[in-house]
């Protein structure tokens, strides 16, 4: 039983003396599970559960019907096991989209067509990037009429010197569909092009969103 292992080699002490990374999935699927049964120890019961899907592949697909099937695994135990596994997927993917790259304005246009080209007010979107051109943070600036009055350079760069960004690329929606940048569109952007030099922070592209459709005032020669 697990009070017969030592108690500085039991999962929970190991993890706080050599962090998570040093712990088996035998180990770490222990802390989930936090008991065992009548008969085994928890150890016992968690090496059972990696035998039983043959490895961690079979066992990130793993479902409640097919884990209560496991002797020892009652519901509660097996939506812990899943509740883990999903939150591990979704910091995976999160990690994975705050680093998408930027190469192109059609890269921008994949990143932001699908949230922006169904609002029904305008929207203006920052993407703050680092020297690798990855996206750090993603900030919407204001919502309506594009104006320079509204679109204020202090607000823009003062998001891109709190995550120390290297460079931002703007967009905003057309919500009639229609991409083509207005008059005030090309002086909105001229602007912040004009601010960001003084900065050192360059605007690498503006891009405005229309209905599955884009514009870029960097093609067209305006930045």
């Amino acid at each position: 039983m697990i009070r017969d292992v030592p108690k500085s080699e039991r999962p929970r002490e190991r993890m706080l003396r050599d962090g998570a990374e040093a712990l088996s999935n035998q180990e770490l699927i222990a802390l989930l599970l936090r008991s065992g049964t009548k008969s085994e120890s928890v150890l016992q019961l968690s090496t059972r559960v990696i035998q039983h899907f043959n490895g961690l592949t079979l066992f990130k697909e793993a479902q409640v019907k097919e884990l209560t099937a496991i002797k020892g695994i009652g519901e509660a135990k097996a939506i812990q096991l899943l509740a883990a596994l999903e939150l591990g997927k979704r910091v995976y993917h999160f990690s994975s989209e705050e680093r998408y790259v930027i190469r192109s304005p059609e890269d921008v246009a994949q990143y932001m067509m699908d949230e922006m080209r169904q609002l029904n007010q305008e929207h203006f979107v920052v993407l703050y990037l680092n020297t690798k051109n990855q996206v750090l943070h993603k900030e919407t600036i204001f919502i309506g009429s594009l104006n320079a009055s509204i679109v204020h350079p202090r607000e823009i760069f003062r998001e891109a010197f709190r995550y120390s960004a290297a460079s931002i690329v703007c967009l905003h929606n057309h919500p009639s569909g229609d991409p083509e940048p207005s008059q005030q569109d090309i002086e909105v952007t001229q602007r912040l092009v004009e601010s960001g030099k003084m900065l050192g922070i360059a605007l690498l592209d503006h891009v405005i969103i229309g209905d599955r459709r884009f514009s870029s005032l960097k093609e067209k020669g305006y930045i």
